[in-house]
């Protein structure tokens, strides 16, 4: 992802460092400023850009270029092959937080505020809404630490920062009080051991999960990241979930499953920005290898989500069933290598699965630039 970035000039998001443009799959954009000339998409297959200046304008689309909040972003435009969907304004948002040093060198985390129906970045201003949490208050965590001795220090109030590399979790990270904030550098991975998940958040309001990675494991985990529980929730403080990336397979050396990748139980919650990817290439890559059903699932009302990405899951790939909810952007693949139609029917009666189910419970749901 691209966040909190001002740019100057020429901007490609495709490579052209062999000297002819390459092929792209797509990507994220959020709270940054270009002032031109037109960002080259280039090839690019999808992408979102949210609450972002875009000065010299947006190049070209491939298949599905969604706009949110962005000021100079084309026209929507679904004609004539066009691929364009906008929107003025995003309906809820917070930006991700970040490391920064003080005017006397000492480290803290800011936390943007929440914004509601926003136009452009929230960067750039001396003052700009949000909160600053000292270091001291993070317990910072190195790869060797135990799921235990990281969820003790949450236990006795800490935030979390989790420094890159990988960490084998044979228990979760339990994130227990509300307003924590979780911050991953580098893009710190997570890989539960037995079967366990990487993190569950308990029910509470104003948890802030950014920046990391969770694999699944030798052991099938029923669910990876848990978020929340069912119930009420504060709408002016949601749970974050944000540039959280999963991996079923494709980079462990031996056979790994997992069934749910994301669950979101928390009401009000905004995610912003997952990629969700049961692997189609890699090692440890093959229909009853590399096993999974579903990418993401929510149940919590009201929940508004940017940016969703879910690759090649063997059931369901997003599941979502609370009311009232808004995904704004959808990128997926089907799974290609189901062996039989035998193997892939959700009933004797109906071939594969769809994509993206709302279920028949949800009275109201809204997408944008479903692709």
């Amino acid at each position: 992802p691209l966040r909190r970035v001002q740019v100057n000039g020429k901007l490609s998001l495709m490579d052209y460092c062999d000297g002819s443009p390459d092929f792209a799959s797509g990507g994220f954009i959020a709270d940054s400023g270009f002032t031109g000339p037109a960002i080259i998409n280039g090839s690019q297959q999808q992408w979102i850009t949210r609450n972002s200046n875009l000065g010299g304008g947006w190049s070209n689309g491939v298949w599905n270029q969604v706009f949110c909040g962005d000021n100079g972003a084309p026209a929507q435009n679904f004609g004539n092959g066009g691929v364009f969907t906008t929107l003025a304004t995003c309906p809820v948002t917070e930006e991700a937080p970040f490391l920064y040093t003080g005017p006397q060198g000492g480290y803290s985390v800011f936390v943007p505020a929440v914004q509601h129906n926003s136009v452009g970045p929230a960067s750039g201003s001396s003052t700009e809404a949000g909160t600053s949490i000292p270091l001291s208050k993070f317990f910072v965590a190195s790869p060797g630490m135990s799921g235990a001795t990281i969820t003790a220090a949450l236990a006795q109030g800490q935030n979390l920062i989790l420094t890159p590399g990988v960490y084998n979790l044979n228990q979760p990270i339990v994130v227990p009080h509300p307003d924590t904030v979780v911050l991953g550098l580098g893009m710190a991975t997570l890989v539960p051991q037995r079967g366990n998940a990487a993190m569950i958040v308990v029910r509470n309001s104003g948890v802030k999960l950014s920046g990391f990675m969770i694999d699944a494991g030798p052991v099938k985990s029923p669910v990876l990241l848990s978020v929340g529980t069912p119930g009420p929730s504060d709408a002016s403080n949601p749970d974050l979930i944000q540039d959280v990336f999963f991996r079923i397979g494709g980079a462990e050396t031996t056979p790994v499953s997992a069934t749910v990748s994301l669950l979101d139980n928390a009401s009000n919650s905004i995610i912003d920005d997952i990629w969700a990817w049961r692997a189609d290439h890699g090692n440890a890559v093959g229909w009853t290898v590399n096993t999974a059903d579903t990418g993401v699932a929510v149940t919590g009302n009201n929940v508004t989500a940017y940016g969703l990405f879910a690759e090649h899951y063997q059931k369901n790939e997003v599941i979502w069933g609370g009311q009232g909810g808004t995904d704004i952007f959808f990128q997926n693949e089907l799974p290609y290598d189901p062996p039989s139609q035998s193997a892939w029917r959700a009933s004797p009666t109906q071939d594969g699965y769809p994509s993206f189910l709302v279920t028949g419970n949800v009275k109201s749901f809204q997408g944008y630039g479903m692709g």
